[in-house]
Parts: C-alpha cells; structure tokens; sequence
C-alpha cells in the first residue's frame, strides 16, 4: 500500500511539474503577444491634436501643425474658427465632428478613471472640449447651428496643407426653415455626454453644455427634417441615410443620462416603435446609424434598474434589439437570414463594408465591451441570440478585446493599424497634412496642383506621422495595400479613433490586473515544482 502511494504521489507530483511548464510556456507566449495599451492610449489622444483646426494652443504637441482656418466664418458674420478636421481633407462636417464627441466622451463616462489612471486625463479632456467649444461657437442661437465649414468638391480638388488653404471657406447652416434633426440631435448628444464628463472638474462649463444640448434638442425635434435635405453639398460625403430618428433617441437617452429628468425616458419609450427604436434589428453603428447605441444605452437602464415600472416593456424589447447586435457581432443569431450576423474576415475581423471598414470594428468593440460590463450587473450576466443560442458576458468582451488587438496588429498582415504604434504601421497615409513638409519647416506656399504634382503621388513615406491614427483598414480578405491614392483603406477618420480611447483605457487596467495576478500565481507554481 506505502509502495502504491508513493507511485501515486511521484505520479501526481510530475503532473504538476508538467502543468508548471506548460503554464510558464503559455505566459511567455502570452507575454510575447501582449500589447501595450498604455502606449496605445497616449498615442490615440495625439490624433486628435494633429486633426485641430484655428489657432494652436502652446502646448500643441503635435509640432508639424500650425494655425488653420482662421477666417471660417467670416463672410456669415459669425465666429467658427475652431473644431476638428473630419479625415485627411479640411472640411468641418458637423455630423461625424459631434458623433466623435459624443463617442470621446462615452469613453471617458466608462473608462475614464482608468484613463486618468494612464496620467492622461487632461489630455483626454482637451480632446473633448476643443470639440464643444466650437459647438458653443456654431450654436448661435436656439433654434440655429452651423454644421458645416468648407465644400467638399473643391475641397478635393486641392491637395495642400491646412495652413495653406485656398479652397472655399463657405459656411452652412441649418435653422427653422431649414432643418437638420440628425445634426442638431447628435450635437445635442455630444453636449449632453460631455457636461456628465466635465461635471466635476469644471461645473460652470458642464451646466453650459447642457443648456445648449437642451436648447439643441428642442430644435431637433420641434423643426424636423434631414440636414442634407437642407445642406446639399454633405450628400456625397455624410449624408444621412437612417435618417434622423436615430439622432433624436440618442440624443433624448444622452439628456436623460445628464438630467435624469424622467420627460427624456418617457420620449424614448413613447417613441420607441414609430423612431424604429424597437423596430430596426441593426448589425452596425456609426456616425450614421446609431440604432444599436441607443438599444444598448436603453438596455443599461433596464440592466441597472434606472427606470420607473411603467419603462420596462418597452425597455425589454430595446434590450432584444440590442442583444440580436451584440449577437450579430458574434455570429450567434441563428434565425434572421445572412444579413442577422456580422461576417468576419479569416483573421477574425468583423467586416461591414469595403469603405472604412475600421469605424465599424472599432464601435463595435466599444459597445461589445460597454455591453458586457453593462451585463455584469445582471444575475443572469447573458445574452439571448436569434434562434435560442446564448453567450456569457465574458464571450462577449473577450470579441471586444480580440478586435482592439486585431487593430494594434494580431492579424494575418501583423501590422498595426493604429499608426505610429508597433514596429509595422501605415506609412503613406491619405492625409494632406502628414504628406507635406511641415510648414514650420517650410513656410513656402505649395497650392492646389502643386500638392498633388510634388507630395501626393510620391512613393516614399509621407513626412509626418499621423500618430493615433486609426486608418480606413483591410478587406474582407485582410488585404491591406499602403498607398496614398488608396484612400478606401489608408484614410483614418476621427471618429475611428474615439471610441478606442476608451478601449485602450480598459484594457491597459485589465493587462495590469492579469500580470498582477500572474505575478502572485508565479510563486505558488514555483513552490508545485520544488515539491
């Protein structure tokens, strides 16, 4: 019997010998994998400094840029110096201009103490605010809001830096007798999110961006109407193909969540079937179509039990709305037909289209991850699919976290599509700015043709690092081809990169808590491979 147990005891102890080494070789594999979300975090937020339009602050840190667009709103009489340039080009569209706000400032109200944790709350903040400053600017009056500076046809007839400009400067509005509810809603949302971000640190300003968001809102929804109906010249580049019943939900959950004035909730929950807010079963979210946003913002109130009972019908069928996304996200709707789920490319990307298929992965994986911490509160902590399959909240993070890494280069090409980041980004991005020599080094004016003639056909990489960049991205096939005139995939666009502002956060505290919890599991397994 002694003899046996000891056969036992050898036996047991080689087993953990075993599964000693395999765990140390699954770390080091692991470690040689990891990605550095800290660094991605800082350089994300230097993006948007790159992307400023007006005068520069001192502390610019993006030292290629200088002041640009210091006359755009002058031949209306009114001040629009100021906000961001959407993409590579130097128009100030409106609609993608406060979408990326909105979405700046979603990520800090989740993840914003693990930013500040990175030391980069300040400049996380700048971000946002250099955006609601020129909405405070564009909103001149109630019912009032200037969505758009420069025209985009002669606008791409030019390739010159910002500093340069020649092209046409006009400005558009939209107002009572020409309405623009998508524009004027999603302005009202960004405000919205943003006065809950600034509440702490600058109430005045907060209590300032709620009165315009309010203002904002009533506008929208008093004077509808689709803002490229009014504003022509945004129809081939934002028009608003869901129209703008999306915007005035999103907007209305947004001033709910800053309020929580119970008028707001009773607007989404009574228009919840004629808005399509319970109706439309979406696969995507964007500057355009925010169905999904709003289902799953409408379901974390259902989740926490921020609602009053009469709420909940209706906020349960939001939440059914926003599971068959999350679940079209993991290709788990069973029933629906091949438009219920979201393809995926070989190397696991979720594919919407050809055009920026970046702006679909990286939204999506903000609201998979806001979702699944939304879950967490939930003693069932899952989802309901399409045809009876279900996933666990940690399925759903896990795709969530599996699109950032796909982004920052664990992908068949192995290359970073946040630029600057890694050893293997995009170097010819479609970008006027970061493919001319920066002004400061030369102030010699390069026009309209000349742009084109000497810096946009040449092959070498462009001059200046579009660092935090998120470009447009591979097919369906993970095919990516780094060229300049290439602008389906090379050209990064602002609000590509703001819902990653909060993924980095997140994920950058998880990486500290698992090497963490390896750093106390190493010793207990060193003490299994002594016995």
């Amino acid at each position: 019997m002694r003899g046996r147990a000891l056969v036992l005891v050898a036996a047991l102890l080689l087993q953990l010998l075993l599964l000693a080494a395999a765990g140390g070789a699954g770390a080091a594999a692991t470690e040689r994998k990891a990605h550095n979300y800290e660094d991605a975090l800082r350089k994300s937020l230097l993006y948007f400094e790159a992307q400023r339009s007006g005068r520069l602050p001192h502390n610019q840190r993006v030292a290629w840029r200088d002041h640009s667009g210091l006359t755009d709103g002058l031949e209306q009489g009114v001040d629009l110096v100021g906000g961001y340039y959407d993409a590579g080009d130097h128009v100030k569209f409106g609609l993608p201009m406060a979408f990326t706000v909105t979405m700046l400032s979603w990520s800090m109200i989740e993840y914003g103490d693990d930013v500040e944790a990175a030391g980069e709350l300040g400049h996380a903040l700048e971000a946002i605010k250099w955006g609601t400053d020129y909405f405070i600017k564009a909103h001149t009056k109630p019912n009032e809001l200037w969505a758009e500076v420069g025209d985009g046809d002669t606008d791409h007839y030019c390739w010159q830096r910002p500093e340069d400009m020649t092209t046409s400067r006009q400005a558009y509005k939209v107002d009572r007798e020409q309405p623009g509810s998508d524009v004027a809603g999603e302005t009202a949302a960004a405000m919205a999110a943003a006065s809950i971000v600034f509440r702490k640190s600058n109430p005045h300003y907060a209590s300032l961006l709620l009165h315009h968001a309010q203002q904002l809102f009533e506008f929208a929804d008093r004077y509808r109407g689709k803002y490229d109906s009014s504003i022509a010249e945004v129809k081939s580049y934002y028009a608003s193909v869901s129209g703008y019943k999306d915007e005035l939900l999103w907007a209305a959950l947004w001033l709910h969540r800053a309020t929580g004035k119970a008028h707001y909730l009773d607007y989404v929950v009574d228009n919840a079937d004629c808005f399509g807010g319970t109706g439309w079963a979406i696969t995507e979210f964007s500057w355009d179509v925010k169905y999904a946003g709003v289902q799953i913002l409408a379901a974390r109130l259902l989740l926490r039990g921020e609602h009053e009972e009469r709420h909940r019908s209706t906020l349960e069928q939001y939440r059914a709305k926003a599971e068959h996304y999350v679940c079209g996200c993991l290709g788990r709707n069973a029933d629906g037909g091949a438009d219920a789920n979201v393809e995926r490319s070989p190397g696991g990307m979720l594919y919407v289209r050809q055009w920026n298929n970046m702006q679909y992965v990286t939204n999506a994986a903000f609201l998979l991850a806001a979702y699944a911490d939304y879950l967490g509160d939930d003693a069932d902590g899952a989802v309901s699919c399409a045809g009876g399959e279900t996933a666990g909240a940690g399925e759903v993070a896990a795709l969530a976290r599996a699109q950032v890494d796909y982004v920052l280069g664990t992908n068949p090409r192995g290359i970073s599509y946040l630029v600057g980041y890694g050893a293997k980004y995009p170097n010819r991005v479609h970008h006027r700015a970061a493919s001319i020599v920066p002004y400061k080094h030369s102030k010699e004016f390069i026009g309209c043709t000349q742009g084109f003639d000497h810096w946009f056909g040449r092959r070498s990489s462009n001059p200046n690092v579009l660092v935090g960049a998120i470009v447009g991205g591979p097919d369906r096939r993970d095919r990516f081809r780094d060229n300049r005139e290439n602008y389906m995939q090379t050209e990064a666009c602002t609000y590509n990169t703001a819902p990653m502002v909060g993924m980095f956060a997140k994920l950058n505290r998880m990486a500290r808590q698992e090497r963490e919890q390896e750093e106390v599991a190493a010793p207990a397994r060193s003490t299994a491979a002594d016995v």
